[in-house]
């Protein structure tokens, strides 16, 4: 983080509730720190980490079924907004990819919100769906595999498609093979067998603000792997 020296960082999955990371390396400096974690302990929860104070700080969908699994937290700056969002994973079974579906039609309610306020918006995240054969290893055979099922990929369709909003990363990248998270199976990381599953997803503001786009890999963290983006605009 450090070297990267990020005016925002959007972190998924944190597994943490507050009182377990009270410590200063989970509050770093120069940063206001803002977590959202599931009540179930050890499980999902979202943060950001923000050189600028926002104005507002927006825990949750206003969902019944998923705010208690701290899957969504939103920043509100003067000339923007900024969400961070874990998306539900269907790969244990059918009652986790019900679920999911559940999750994409009120996460679409919130998309539609947002462009009738018409404030620039990006929300970044694991989003567990791979868009198109390009962002998958093994197109073939995971097409009955959570992730890369039609239905899924069909709604990012929609929400690129027909409600416009942007691929952020895809606007400067086209590169084959670039892939966000790994199976911890076989030698997935070794051989770059991956899935593009993590985004920055923006209205179409930021088209043109978007000046890098880039995937770290030369350490390995978990089994996903950070999406870094530059954008030439002011908060």
């Amino acid at each position: 983080m450090q070297k990267e020296d990020a005016d925002l960082v959007c972190l998924q999955e944190v597994r943490a509730q507050v009182q377990d990371i009270e410590s200063q390396k989970f509050w770093p400096e120069p940063y206001f720190c803002f977590y959202f974690p599931a009540k179930k302990k050890g499980y999902s929860g979202v943060a950001i980490f923000s050189k600028f104070k926002p104005k507002q700080v927006i825990e949750g969908l206003n969902s019944k079924e998923f705010d208690c699994e701290g899957r969504y937290l939103e920043l509100v700056f003067n000339n923007f907004s900024i969400a961070s969002v874990y998306f539900p994973s269907g790969s244990s079974g059918e009652v986790r990819q019900d679920a999911k579906y559940r999750f994409l039609a009120e996460f679409e309610i919130k998309l539609r919100t947002m462009q009738k306020f018409q404030k620039p918006f990006i929300f970044c995240g694991d989003v567990n769906i791979v868009h198109k054969e390009i962002d998958i290893r093994n197109w073939r055979a995971n097409q009955k595999n959570s992730g890369c099922l039609p239905k899924e990929r069909a709604w990012l369709d929609k929400i690129f498609n027909r409600l416009g909003y942007v691929d952020g990363f895809r606007v400067i990248n086209q590169n084959p093979h670039e892939y966000t998270w790994w199976s911890n199976r076989g030698k997935a990381w070794e051989n770059n067998v991956g899935w593009r599953i993590d985004y920055q997803i923006t209205t179409p503001d930021f088209k043109d603000s978007i000046v890098q786009s880039s995937i770290y890999k030369d350490e390995r963290f978990s089994d996903h792997a950070p999406l870094l983006m530059d954008y030439e605009y002011s908060l």
